[in-house]
């Protein structure tokens, strides 16, 4: 009998390490007002530089890890691709912005930050939730594969699309976005374009001249912690900038929280069941499923910023995402077991 993996330390305990920076952030804000001021100084234009280089090392290791060469395996399951493309691309933004319309319709900021966060699939967690759940590793690869580059190409035209065009059709008037196409598409270019293109070199390159071995057991290890570090590094300094409001902050979070698991667990049981209707094994309907329930929140932070800034509600309902998601999906990778004995 094969023994379920588990989580790496950090990966289990990422809701408590996303608290302690949120609580460290409002500490130097409240206590050491200068630090803040810092970080605001050492800006360029409208970007900060010190954020953007974390914003910009957080979104490379996940990258690094992607195996686009799993990409034409998908063509051998065209109804299982053209389930996931729908549910995951068409449906599942969809669903995201209708339920930030339904609980935070009064709340703009939080609300925009909710559609940012659903317009991308997860491409690094998603691949830890499948290997808890037991499900098919190539398929979740290919998924992957497919959703960056989706991403890289479509992200900026489908933000513009959900922002600028569905909100005002669904009488959401005066929120003043005022928000570019090539505004969109070069926040989405520094911060996913760079880290994609650097990730695909490196993966390349390293395979090729120290191998796959010392690729997977010595430099995935050693990249795979940055992404933590980066996220609770912006963490820390937009919560240092938000020390005054540390009164408002717990409701706040239960307000972005509450769609965010109702998004988890209707993308999931959907997904789970239009596989087996499909004719999807256990192991392809746990690797369609938790691609399409996961999103990329380094990815909705680092527009959330790039766009909006990093006082926005729009980055502030990004960096809840992951402490939301963890606990979520583990929740839901039981939830895959029981479903499997059924």
């Amino acid at each position: 009998m094969s023994t379920r993996k588990r989580l790496t330390f950090l990966d289990n305990y990422l809701t408590l390490w996303i608290f302690l920076a949120m609580t460290l952030g409002v500490a130097i804000g409240y206590f050491i007002p200068a630090i803040p001021k810092t970080f605001n100084g050492l800006s360029s234009g409208t970007t900060n530089i010190p954020l953007a280089i974390g914003l910009i090392l957080m979104m490379y290791p996940p990258l690094t890890k992607v195996d686009f060469s799993k990409i034409p395996l998908m063509l051998q399951k065209p109804k299982l691709l053209i389930t996931s493309f729908l549910i995951t691309w068409i449906v599942g933004p969809f669903l995201m912005f209708a339920l930030s319309l339904l609980f935070l319709k009064d709340f703009p900021e939080y609300m925009t930050g909710l559609i940012i966060i659903g317009l991308a699939p997860c491409i690094a967690m998603v691949i830890v939730w499948n290997e808890l759940a037991e499900g098919n590793r190539e398929l979740t690869a290919g998924l992957v594969g497919i959703n960056s580059l989706l991403q890289v190409f479509f992200f900026g035209l489908y933000a513009y699309f959900y922002l600028e065009i569905m909100l005002p059709l669904f009488g959401v008037k005066g929120l003043a976005l005022n928000i570019t196409i090539a505004q969109i598409a070069t926040t989405v270019g520094i911060y996913l374009g760079i880290p994609f293109v650097l990730a695909v070199i490196s993966r390349y390159s390293i395979r090729k001249f120290l191998g796959d071995r010392w690729f997977n057991q010595t430099f995935i290890p050693f990249v795979s912690p940055i992404t933590l570090m980066a996220l609770l590094f912006t963490i820390v300094v937009m919560f240092s900038l938000k020390g005054a409001m540390i009164v408002d902050l717990p409701l706040d979070v239960l307000r972005v929280a509450v769609p965010l698991v109702i998004f988890f667990a209707i993308m999931f049981f959907l997904m789970f069941f239009m596989s087996k209707k499909i004719g999807a094994d256990y192991r392809d309907a746990v690797a369609l499923s938790f691609t399409a329930s996961g999103n990329n929140f380094e990815l909705a932070i680092a527009v959330s910023i790039g766009v909006f800034g990093i006082n926005s509600g729009q980055a502030f309902a990004g960096v809840i995402g992951p402490l939301v998601e963890v606990p979520a999906l583990i929740l839901l990778v039981k939830v895959a077991f029981w479903l499997k004995k059924k």
